[in-house]
């Protein structure tokens, strides 16, 4: 597959220098790192939560988990983890379980970690599980750029 269309377009429509590199298939974002020679806190990957009657998505290093009680702190009582179907049904150009950290070109709300260090480079799965993206900090920070930032890891 390569990077997803919708997450290609939004990065080519907002003029974010990135590469891309294949790798062998991985089934999560730390395999994603190792077969990658990325350091996992460099990693960004993509938790969607059920809000309500809509989702959010939890951007954070591939080396952290969603804190939910935090996340429940700051946007309500009502935050899980969504299922796997539910993800994928709001990402229909990516593959099952290649969930995007862009929820913009998906019109899904974002929360990004804190521990995402803007400044260093950042690389997250291009919408399959054989693509890596790469952009530097200062991209990163442009295509996260009014994104909430906050404490939602451990």
């Amino acid at each position: 597959m390569a990077i997803s269309l919708t997450m290609q377009e939004y990065l080519e429509d907002n003029h974010i220098r990135y590469d891309a590199a294949k790798h062998s298939r991985t089934g999560c974002s730390m395999m994603t790192a190792q077969a990658s020679h990325v350091p996992g806190s460099a990693l960004a990957k993509g938790v969607v939560l059920k809000w309500d009657d809509g989702y959010v998505l939890a951007v954070l290093p591939a080396t952290r988990h969603v804190d939910l009680a935090r996340m429940r702190e700051i946007i309500g009582d009502k935050v899980r983890l969504a299922t796997e179907d539910e993800a994928s049904s709001l990402f229909p150009d990516c593959d099952e379980g290649a969930v995007p950290i862009l929820g913009v070109p998906y019109r899904v709300a974002c929360v990004i970690d804190e521990q995402l260090r803007r400044g260093s480079d950042v690389y997250f799965e291009g919408g399959d599980h054989r693509t890596l993206v790469h952009v530097s900090g200062d991209e990163f920070s442009r295509l996260m750029y009014g994104m909430p930032q906050a404490r939602i890891s451990w």
